[in-house]
């Protein structure tokens, strides 16, 4: 039954417009059926004794193999700490050094919102959604074709996510494929998304020397070090590991500059099963684990207590083929069982899922972002990365698929939230009083009217027309509903945008592409 075809009560009909339109209204946040931060975790692919059996040989992969490749500074790092160093070069963890570090780590981190209205709280199974991803290209779905991403993309999906409730953090989707100086590409690209959405954003840096000058632009954006270092609204999505179980050198040398400067790091290690990890689940669980456990040994010997994500992003592939199957089942059970790893050390973590490897915003695309995303949530994991937009296996990204994953995401969140079970909901008094000379049905009865906003999530953009109303509407399109919903939200100038004499600052000080 849609909102157009409901039967109005008698005596209600009155009101009818009055009622749409307290309905269209934004519900007060305590009234919001979905929300950042749910409770996840009724989902527990691994159980108690299989987690066990991966911490173990997790440990046991990081005592007797170690991992290659540290820079110096690492090395002095970890030493210092308790690691050892072999002949081979190789930094191997005792195992009292890795459980000693799990123990003092940070396990209650918030990552912040430029003007706190949407901070992050990471402990527990709560759960946040948002994009990530380093795609090359956008898709666009009218042409239905790829071209190269550029830095007015990036800061156009920033716009997107400021406006969509249920994406809750912008971590950079694409790469400013315009931008050829690497340099310029870095502090454009926290230009573009800071100035897009007040949201938590990440990004990443591709020298350690451009951390530096990156974060003199975010003080200035905060209003100086001490704001900033107070309440850092940028973290570092840090690919610290080359697997297998190899430092990826430059990298942990940015990590090193990040932490130094009070950002926070997401730990990402993004194994591919088959090729740079195990095949099977377990072992691609397994390795993520122990190269994450070894970062986190690395970021507690630069600063104890250093704000972390626990970023466990095993990758599936098609065996037959050799490529990336990000909207698979095995993707899904990927992410979920590493969701179950960092609630077995309580720590605040972070996968990836809601991939497509659909080309376009299809069928295809919809069983895959849905799939993943679902048990991701229901999983509890802290940080959903890459759930919205990301198509062709993290290669294409989607301004219209985004817009269209908010009522994607709206979904798995209701399905997080699972069903409350108390002397109110299950409503015997009311199946009497309709059923003992009542109406006999539950249309329009104030039990029903009073839940039906502060229990059921209702898409923005998917319709459930009857076929005639949809004929009577004239077929509306979802794709073509998402483009215009694009435009309209692109039109009008994103609210994060910098005030202009502060803008003009970040301007004489670096060259920003984008247009002021």
């Amino acid at each position: 039954m849609t909102e157009h075809s409901a039967i109005s009560p008698p005596g209600r009909s009155g009101g009818r417009a009055a009622r749409r339109a307290a309905r269209a209204a934004p519900l007060a946040d305590h009234l919001r059926p979905i929300r950042p931060g749910m409770q996840g975790g009724a989902y527990r692919p691994l159980s108690d004794t299989d987690m066990a059996q991966i911490h173990s040989a997790a440990l046991d992969a990081l005592e007797r193999i170690g991992l290659a490749d540290a820079p110096p500074s690492g090395v002095a790092y970890l030493t210092a700490a308790g690691a050892i160093e072999g002949d081979d070069g190789r930094i191997r963890f005792p195992r009292a050094l890795v459980e000693d570090t799990i123990a003092r780590a940070n396990r209650s981190i918030t990552l912040c919102s430029r003007n706190g209205a949407n901070d992050l709280e990471l402990w527990g199974n709560r759960v946040h959604y948002g994009t990530a991803g380093a795609a090359v290209h956008m898709v666009d779905v009218d042409g239905r074709h790829y071209r190269e991403s550029t830095v007015q993309d990036l800061h156009d999906a920033a716009h997107i996510v400021d406006v969509l409730d249920n994406v809750h953090f912008c971590q950079r989707p694409m790469v400013c494929r315009d931008i050829f100086d690497n340099f310029e590409m870095d502090i454009n690209s926290i230009y573009a998304t800071t100035c897009g959405t007040t949201k938590h954003i990440g990004t990443s840096f591709t020298d350690p020397a451009y951390v530096a000058p990156a974060i003199e632009m975010l003080h200035m954006i905060a209003g100086g070090e001490d704001k900033w270092r107070e309440r850092p609204f940028v973290s570092n999505s840090n690919c610290f590991v080359v697997p297998p179980m190899k430092f990826a050198t430059e990298s942990c040398l940015v990590m090193e500059e990040c932490i130094k400067h009070g950002m926070p790091v997401l730990l990402l290690s993004a194994g591919m099963s088959g090729a740079t990890a195990p095949s099977t689940i377990a072992g691609a669980i397994v390795q993520a684990v122990a190269e994450c456990l070894a970062g986190l040994v690395y970021v507690n010997a630069i600063k104890p207590g250093a704000t972390a994500v626990f970023g466990t992003w095993p990758f599936d592939l098609d065996l037959r083929t050799g490529a990336m199957t990000g909207g698979s089942g095995e993707q899904a059970l990927l992410t979920a069982g590493c969701a179950q790893m960092h609630k077995f050390y309580d720590l605040p973590g972070g996968a990836a899922a809601g991939i497509a490897d659909s080309k376009m915003p299809d069928m295809q695309a919809g069983w895959e972002q849905m799939c993943s995303n679902v048990m991701a949530g229901l999983s509890g994991l802290n940080m959903v990365y890459e759930a919205a937009g990301m198509h062709a296996s993290l290669l294409g990204f989607c301004h219209e698929s985004l817009i269209l994953s908010d009522d994607l995401i709206g979904q798995a969140m209701r399905c997080v939230r699972g069903i409350e079970v108390n002397e109110e909901t299950l409503a015997v008094d009311q199946i009497a009083s309709v059923c003992m000379g009542g109406p006999g049905h539950y249309l329009g009865t104030d039990e029903t009217l009073s839940r039906m906003q502060s229990d059921n999530v209702y898409p923005a953009l998917g319709n459930r027309m009857s076929p005639k109303e949809w004929v009577e509407m004239e077929k509306p399109d979802l794709l073509v509903g998402a483009t215009a919903r694009k435009e309209a939200i692109l039109a009008t100038r994103a609210e994060a945008r910098f005030p202009a004499d502060l803008d003009a600052e970040i301007r004489a000080k670096f060259n920003i592409h984008l247009p002021a």
